[in-house]
């Protein structure tokens, strides 16, 4: 059986919607909660240290392996759709171009990092994860950092999806699952790893595959499936050399193919026979030195992406992208009191598309204070200094505060953050105005670097019994943005003024009797444009409800679960269907170890569209076996 590391959160994040179904959501099933406040239990990693929850002034949340596999979702954009102020669009179906936005902002706005690994792609038109590309099986751990992250993660990290594996236990153990469903999906996944006086070790691998639906509803010629296949393979080792050090490796890589529709022939005409393949390798290498006072932890991380794309089997782009970090964090603890947090981050990044092959490097300075001024209250204040090869120096900085205290049998937080960040142009918009392509007003524009900056401010209350709420206000803001010129396709423009992104979160987690969990979330998120429109694929009410059953014996789970979506527009303002899906999920344990189960998607074969043109999945239904040893 696996666990997580120490440090790996087991607080679950609910969430309750305040518009009874106008903006029902999807349920958030999990374990039961030990019969103390999650505020004493959690442990965080909001400043890339290990943090206390009652001491973390930043939005945090965070799901464990335990409701990662209960939900059963196959794709991770799919399990984060479950989680507050996050919104996702597909264009079509599994391993299609995912765009998930936290609190309103890009993909290319938050950082995925698996066992500390950015998997950012460089060759992308922005520096962003592929989301798509990303499987649930083997990731233990899912922690999310909404607002600017910039300070530890880089100036531009507006949020911080932290994903991590399991830890082997000592001795030997694993698991496997085999799951089929509806659109001829199939998944086998395991894992295999264990722990031997001081070396562990864990490898798992995926393989995933479905022939999906018609990914658009222009495809009026071919009328095909547009199908999609996944393999993920994962490792890591570590050596514990002492009581005092560690040293660590991680590889991973992950190879997909996808077919969709909407792209252009060797003749420049419009087809619908359109493949595309993807594939990441990465790699890091670390060394944990912790002593009485002080730790220490130096990490180098490469990553390596190719994509090439298709049509009517024949190639007609390519891409490579690399992204290479070095980072050294190192933390000071004179006292329970106090701690200093600092660190450098060197960065280079690449891209090469035939067309243009370029380079540049990025070194971040930062450090943060984090001091507990009494019992119940801690801040934090920390700065950051980048120095980026084409836009020079920029000063970042993030301050934050957490106060608690006694109220009604639980503890009562109230909690605040502020941070700022910038994001530099990417090789790609540089290179594209610059290029054959690019026409005015963007072949005339010299793009400068975005600046943003954002706060929330919010209250919790965590009870004895395992109940959880929450509310929290925020506001972030960006200056100058960088978008495509989607109207005359001139390239990449800049936006002059203000871009805001506002809104209230609700979350809450209630225990009922007998077995029954209440959990939900509610989002509004008010987005504006410079101009005062609203931005595009940003829903202004976001919500997810559910309803858990357990039994007395933890044999027999049952979930049945709401997501829904209202008051969005396209690129164009012309709005986009509201829509409620429900999801029902059960899973019974024959015997020890072995474990049947069984998934019902859009149980209401609810039929609506996210991005126009593109067509979305239908009721289905999956069945699997899971064994664990």
């Amino acid at each position: 059986m696996f666990k997580t590391r120490r440090f790996m959160v087991r607080h679950r994040c609910r969430f309750i919607p305040i518009r009874p179904l106008l903006a029902c959501g999807l349920l958030i099933p999990g374990a039961q909660l030990a019969a103390q406040s999650v505020l004493e239990e959690v442990i965080v990693g909001s400043s890339r240290v290990e943090m206390p929850l009652r001491d973390v002034g930043t939005s945090v949340t965070v799901l464990t392996q335990d409701e990662i596999v209960q939900r059963g979702f196959l794709s991770l954009p799919e399990l984060l759709r479950t989680q507050v102020s996050i919104a996702a669009t597909n264009n079509g179906g599994a391993g299609k171009a995912t765009s998930l936005r936290v609190r309103g902002e890009e993909s290319y706005r938050t950082m995925v990092v698996i066992d500390g690994i950015d998997i950012s792609d460089s060759s992308s038109p922005q520096v962003s994860p592929r989301l798509e590309q990303m499987l649930t099986a083997g990731i233990s751990r899912v922690e999310i950092l909404r607002g600017p992250q910039g300070l530890s993660y880089g100036a531009d990290a507006g949020g911080v999806i932290n994903l991590r594996t399991a830890t082997p236990e000592e001795g030997l153990g694993g698991g496997v699952s085999a799951e089929q469903g509806r659109y001829d999906t199939q998944q086998l996944s395991g894992r295999v790893g264990g722990s031997f006086d001081s070396v562990d070790f864990l490898i798992s691998g995926a393989e995933f595959s479905t022939d999906g639906f018609n990914a658009r509803d222009t495809d009026s010629d071919l009328l095909d499936d547009d199908g999609y296949s996944n393999r993920t393979v994962h490792a890591r080792a570590g050596w514990n050399v002492n009581d005092s050090l560690r040293l660590e490796a991680v590889a991973r890589q992950v190879e997909g193919d996808n077919a969709y529709d909407g792209c252009f022939n060797a003749a420049f005409l419009p087809s619908n026979d359109c493949e595309d393949s993807f594939a990441q390798d990465s790699w890091r290498v670390s060394a944990a030195l912790s002593q009485e006072h002080f730790s220490h932890e130096l990490a180098h991380s490469d990553s390596t992406t190719e994509r090439e794309f298709f049509a009517e089997r024949s190639p007609f782009f390519s891409a490579e992208g690399g992204l290479q970090r070095t980072s050294y964090i190192g933390q000071w603890r004179p006292s329970d009191k106090l701690s200093l947090v600092y660190g450098v981050d060197h960065e280079k990044e690449s891209i090469d598309d035939g067309s243009f092959d370029r380079s540049r490097r990025q070194t971040g300075i930062y450090g943060e204070y984090q001091g507990r001024l009494s019992d119940s209250f801690t801040v934090t204040a920390g700065a950051r200094r980048d120095d980026n090869d084409d836009f020079g120096n920029y000063l970042s900085y993030r301050l934050s505060g957490a106060w608690l205290t006694a109220l009604a049998g639980g503890e009562l937080k109230f909690k605040g953050a502020y941070g700022t960040g910038f994001r530099a142009p990417s090789l790609f918009e540089i290179s594209y105005n610059n290029g054959p392509f690019a026409m005015p007003p963007a072949s005339d524009l010299v793009l400068r670097e975005e600046t943003s900056g954002g706060y929330d401010l919010g209250v919790a209350w965590a009870s004895q019994k395992g109940t959880y709420i929450e509310v929290t206000w925020f506001d972030q803001e960006i200056d100058d943005l960088i978008t495509f010129d989607v109207v005359g396709f001139s390239g990449y423009v800049q936006q002059t003024g203000r871009s805001d992104s506002r809104g209230m979160e609700l979350i809450a987690d209630l225990p009922l009797a007998r077995g029954f969990r209440l959990t939900g979330n509610y989002t509004w998120n008010e987005t504006t444009t410079p101009e005062g429109d609203k931005r595009a694929f940003r829903p202004e009410h976001l919500a997810n409800l559910g309803l858990t059953f357990e039994d007395a014996q933890a044999r027999l789970r049952v979930g049945v679960n709401l997501r829904s979506s209202a008051d969005a527009v396209d690129t164009f303002s012309t709005e986009l269907d509201d829509y409620v899906l429900m999801d029902i999920n059960a899973s019974f344990a024959v015997i020890e170890g072995l474990t049947v189960y069984g998934r019902l998607e859009n149980a209401l074969d609810e039929d609506y569209t996210e991005i126009p043109t593109y067509n979305t999945a239908g009721q289905a239904a999956f069945a699997g076996v899971r064994y664990e040893f």
